[in-house]
């Protein structure tokens, strides 16, 4: 039973995951792209939280949690960059 929920689970990030990719590359704006970059790393983490259900152990959530800060640092460095010209000061 959670094997076949894990599966629909699988199918439907994956579809939205291509349909960020699509909005990231026809994002009319960068701030479009950049929400769509976001939104892909979640659905990437949502992949690895159900391959670590589905396959019934703890490392895939350690990963995730290396995903959301990575996700996380590269959004704000990103609008930083867009908001000052530069990252570091």
């Amino acid at each position: 039973m959670i094997g076949t929920a894990c599966l629909i689970a699988l199918v439907a990030i994956s579809v939205s995951a291509l349909l960020n990719l699509y909005r990231l590359g026809a994002g009319p704006d960068v701030l479009d792209r950049i929400l769509s970059l976001e939104t892909l790393v979640i659905n990437a983490i949502g992949l690895v939280v159900v391959i670590g259900i589905w396959f019934n152990t703890s490392l895939y959530f350690e990963v995730a949690l290396l995903l959301v800060a990575v996700g996380f640092l590269s959004t704000v460095a990103f609008c930083k960059y867009l908001l000052r010209g530069n990252v570091i000061e």
